[in-house]
């Protein structure tokens, strides 16, 4: 089944913005993938930890919200088909960059109003804030999305 922008906006019932192409197949892929302010991460790259005892809950078919843009911003959400992802924000991370993992069975989907949508291959991922340098590059930062 080829998986679309308007195919991932009925299922979650998350619009999209008008300037984006809606019959453009979403691609697929096994590495590292950014989105505005989340990156997503496979856990064979960051070291973190899931907690003991963590507990997992499926994605349902019209997504999980991951992380809100800043300021009531647009949605990322993590959509999946039933039985095929599970979700925890149970983890320990030392750079206090990490918002959860998910693992999945089947290709899950990143969806944005704003950005579109990206594929993720069967796996376990970490959900990530995004950090960038400030201007004087002496710190850094959140990205705001």
């Amino acid at each position: 089944m080829t998986v679309t922008l308007a195919s991932l906006s009925r299922q979650t019932g998350l619009a999209v913005l008008d300037h984006l192409e809606r019959s453009v197949r979403i691609p697929v892929v096994d590495g590292l993938q950014a989105q505005g302010d989340l990156i997503v991460v496979p856990m064979s790259e960051v070291s973190l930890s899931i907690l003991a005892d963590a507990p997992w809950t499926d994605v349902p078919s019209e997504g999980v919200e991951l992380l809100r843009g800043a300021a009531g911003g647009n949605p990322h959400t993590l959509v999946a088909d039933p039985g095929t992802c599970r979700w925890t924000t149970y983890v320990s991370d030392s750079t206090r960059l990490a918002i959860g993992v998910f693992e999945a069975s089947a290709p899950v989907y990143l969806l944005h109003p704003e950005h579109g949508a990206s594929g993720c291959t069967p796996g376990r991922y970490a959900v990530r804030r995004q950090r960038e340098y400030t201007v004087d590059g002496w710190g850094s930062r959140l990205v705001a999305d």
